[in-house]
């Protein structure tokens, strides 16, 4: 169960990871982008810290607040319920 859960959010970030890469070299090209929303949407399933990851390596959604302070926050939250869960610590 525990090694399911840890595979899911890893997997999750990845993806969003990804996406991330993805929207940036798109907007460079000015073809169509990933909405915001669903990026949002990965980060809330249990991407989000593929989302930071993702948002510095490519420096990309930085300057907006909704990502620069959401992706983190999300993140926050999701690792404290992992460590919660699991009693990590």
């Amino acid at each position: 169960m525990e090694l399911a859960f840890l595979t899911y959010v890893g997997v999750m970030s990845v993806v969003l990871c990804v996406f991330m890469y993805i929207d940036k070299s798109r907007a460079r090209k000015h073809e169509w982008r990933i909405s915001e929303k669903s990026l949002f949407t990965l980060a809330i399933l249990g991407g989000a810290c593929g989302g930071v990851l993702g948002m510095y390596l490519f420096r990309h959604k930085t300057k907006h607040n909704s990502f620069a302070f959401g992706f983190p926050i999300i993140a926050a939250l999701q690792i404290f319920v992992v460590v919660r869960i699991f009693n990590i610590f």
